[in-house]
């Protein structure tokens, strides 16, 4: 077992920076590519990660704590944010994202106060019984899950440019 809270908080507090170091003012052909139809763009999985910030990890969290494993805490819809319309620039996207994310790392930091409430148990409305550990881990993964689709989704993009070099780039090998 690798998971360390004050570890899992550094990658959570980076996420948003680095973020918006990789996609601040860049042009709408990088922000909009995807990977093809049924597919997010940059935009999109940002959105993703806004939702995910307001609906699962802290509320999720609260849940299990409260409730524990006696009823499963409510779904998350990973796909909510399809479904809204949004005119904000990537940088107001990434700004909201930062603000709802300190938001959230106080929040944790104020109802994880010992590591026996990592071992606390509550019921997910699929996989059955889970640990806030394994909560906490999984959102650490879901943030380098998504950093890797957007450095993913923009290399396609140049995927017939390349050329031969294609052969020697493991990011286009799929």
């Amino acid at each position: 077992m690798n998971f360390n809270l004050k570890e899992a908080i550094e990658i959570l507090e980076h996420t948003p920076q680095t973020l918006e170091k990789f996609l601040s003012g860049l042009s709408a052909g990088w922000l909009q590519c995807n990977e093809g139809e049924g597919t997010w763009n940059t935009s999109e999985v940002i959105e993703h990660l806004i939702e995910a910030e307001k609906n699962n990890w802290i509320p999720r969290l609260e849940f299990i704590l409260q409730e524990g494993k006696g009823e499963a805490f409510p779904p998350f819809d990973r796909y909510a944010h399809l479904h809204k319309e949004s005119a904000s620039s990537i940088e107001e996207k990434l700004l909201e994202f930062n603000m709802i994310r300190m938001q959230n790392l106080q929040q944790l930091k104020l109802l994880i106060k010992h590591e026996k409430l990592l071992e606390v148990r509550g019921e997910h409305p699929e996989f059955g019984e889970v640990k806030v550990r394994e909560l906490l881990s999984t959102w650490v993964a879901h943030d380098l899950t998504h950093i890797a689709q957007i450095v993913r989704v923009m290399a396609e993009r140049y995927r017939e440019d390349v050329g031969p070099w294609e052969e020697y780039l493991g990011i286009l090998k799929k």
